[in-house]
């Protein structure tokens, strides 16, 4: 334990004696546990933002059905859009009715459209049209006022629920409730103003408007496609439910056994599944890397370490005649070497930490910091200080003590 912590004592007084070679030494490590922390810590912290949205946005234990579902490719996106037909209410009967496994479905719709109260007008704004089951999937919840109820939906009332954003907006410091504003140049009613979600990817999830699904036909048109959300009476049979759904698209749209489906279904661990897929990718370039800048650091450790045991030959020549054994020597060096490396992983974690903090701080990117990957990061450095460390510490315990003590 003392020669340790001697071996120790000796590297870090190396370091202090020769800052500018200790940091060109370890510059690779602290670039590379800099990278691993910075990039495991945004990537962990944009697994739980988008898992959160997601689940908020799809739900646990429904599913969805639009025109086209999750298609990755541009070109075939497009292709699906114009080849598949528009999702209509008739599909939400059909499902509705030839699915016993289906508890719930709703529609919705939704469109881009300036909103306007008295002087202020907010262009672009998104609006929703939601069928009267939609608080059953929702997870709209007031901050002022209340949600349209079912009866209002149902019956198409000129209601309409809005952002926190567009409320902010529209109305500065003055009370929404019971104000009349324009959607598209029709009045609607506000009659709640939804509690704050923050923003996903630096756009606001609070800038929208919420109105019935009748209504929102009547202003953007009847045929334009719906997405239809379906929910089980329990989880457990979301696949059967999904087998089930599929049928009764294919049968309402009168497909062939070897056709093709025209329309999407998939629920959020698909989403997921690609989300995954991503931050895999982004991983692997990750471990490209660090894996070059260990490499470069742990090839500049040894040959900087080849040095030092250049410089110190007369010590070491002194250590062997005194009695030292060639494991003493190889201990030492290899001490000295995981010794400046793990420094480097050190100030590397440091550096990492406050990069993700900043990135956090001035962009939509959040960031969550994981105590495994501080773990991973400082053993990796430990780890290159050993293995390039080995080679000089052997050439160092291999020096005749007769010769090394004859060099000036």
């Amino acid at each position: 334990m003392y020669a340790l912590l001697d071996a120790i004592g000796i590297a870090l007084r190396s370091i202090w004696a020769n800052k500018l070679r200790s940091f060109m030494m370890v510059l690779g490590n602290v670039v590379a546990v800099m990278s691993i922390i910075a990039v495991v810590s945004l990537i962990q912290g944009m697994n739980s933002y988008v898992g959160d949205a997601i689940m908020r946005d799809v739900g646990l234990g429904t599913f969805r059905i639009d025109k086209t579902g999750v298609i990755t490719d541009e070109e075939e996106q497009e292709e699906a859009w114009r080849r598949n037909p528009d999702v209509s209410l008739a599909d939400l009967r059909a499902v509705r009715s030839f699915s016993p496994m289906t508890d719930t479905v709703m529609a919705e719709g939704f469109s881009r459209t300036n909103i306007a109260y008295r002087d202020v007008t907010l262009e672009n704004v998104r609006v929703r049209g939601v069928s009267s089951e939609y608080q059953e999937f929702s997870n709209y919840s007031t901050d002022r006022g209340r949600l349209p109820s079912e009866l209002e939906v149902a019956r198409n009332r000129p209601v309409a629920l809005i952002g926190a954003d567009t409320a902010e907006k529209l109305f500065k410091d003055r009370n929404p409730i019971d104000q009349a504003i324009k959607v598209a140049g029709v009045h609607f009613r506000v009659v709640g103003v939804n509690e704050r979600k923050g923003s996903l990817f630096g756009q606001s999830q609070d800038d929208f408007v919420v109105i019935p699904l009748g209504r929102f036909q009547q202003l953007f048109g009847s045929r334009r496609s719906l997405e239809l959300t379906v929910k089980p009476p329990d989880p457990a049979l979301l696949t059967d439910a999904m087998d089930e759904a599929r049928v009764a698209m294919r049968v309402q749209r009168k497909l062939r056994a070897k056709e093709d489906d025209n329309f999407g279904l998939y629920t959020s661990d698909t989403l997921m599944g690609l989300w995954r897929d991503f931050s895999k990718g982004a991983f692997s370039v990750l471990v490209g890397i660090v894996s070059l800048s260990l490499l470069v650091g742990g090839i500049v450790i040894m040959n900087i370490m080849l040095m030092v045991v250049s410089e110190r030959t007369r010590e070491i020549g002194l250590r062997k005649a005194l009695g030292a054994r060639k494991r003493d020597i190889v201990w030492q060096v290899l001490t000295e070497s995981t010794t400046l490396s793990t420094v480097g992983g050190i100030l590397g974690t440091t550096l990492g930490f406050v990069a993700a903090l900043l990135v956090e701080a001035f962009s939509p990117l959040p960031a969550d910091i994981k105590p495994w990957s501080v773990v991973l990061g400082i053993g990796m450095t430990a780890v290159v200080g050993l293995f390039f460390g080995l080679y000089p510490a052997i050439r160092a315990a291999n020096l005749d003590p007769i010769e090394a003590l004859r060099r000036e």
